[in-house]
């Protein structure tokens, strides 16, 4: 698993503009964070709903790849259940609802550091059949 967190740290260079930080992953699951900037407003001063979608995509890239093959979004929803304030801290988990040959599903949650739910996220990737980091891939059944 080491792998893949130091790939996805330096690799995903849009999640390390907008200063998201990888604190975990194993195979199935990640958490990530990041903290709310001025950078992350929109033009009416609230918290762009993309900030908050790059933080949901990148853990959710990052669990959907934690077996070392190219998963790819295929579908994705989110709903955003609460505002962000300048200077929060918003974590994003992901967890593996449902994963074959081909397709895998994910829900991940967003919360603040008080435990609020800021935004639910559901998505689905297609797996290719190539992998990207060696040693990393552990075939399905």
């Amino acid at each position: 698993m080491q792998n893949i967190k130091e790939f996805f740290s330096t690799h995903d260079k849009f999640a390390k503009k907008n200063n998201i930080i990888l604190e975990d992953a194993k195979q199935g699951w990640a958490k990530a964070s990041m903290i709310i900037s001025q950078d992350h407003l929109n033009g009416v001063d609230v918290v762009h709903g993309g900030a908050i979608f790059t933080l949901v995509d990148f853990v959710f890239a990052v669990a959907s790849n934690s077996y070392g093959d190219v998963a790819l979004s295929i579908n994705s929803s989110i709903f955003f259940i609460n505002s962000a304030k300048i200077g929060e801290k918003l974590s994003a988990q992901a967890i593996e609802i449902e994963r074959n040959k081909k397709l895998a599903t994910y829900k991940v949650l967003v919360t603040n550091e008080d435990d609020k739910t800021i935004a639910s996220f559901h998505g689905m990737v297609y797996i290719k059949n190539k992998t990207f980091i060696e040693g990393e891939n552990n075939d399905m059944e």
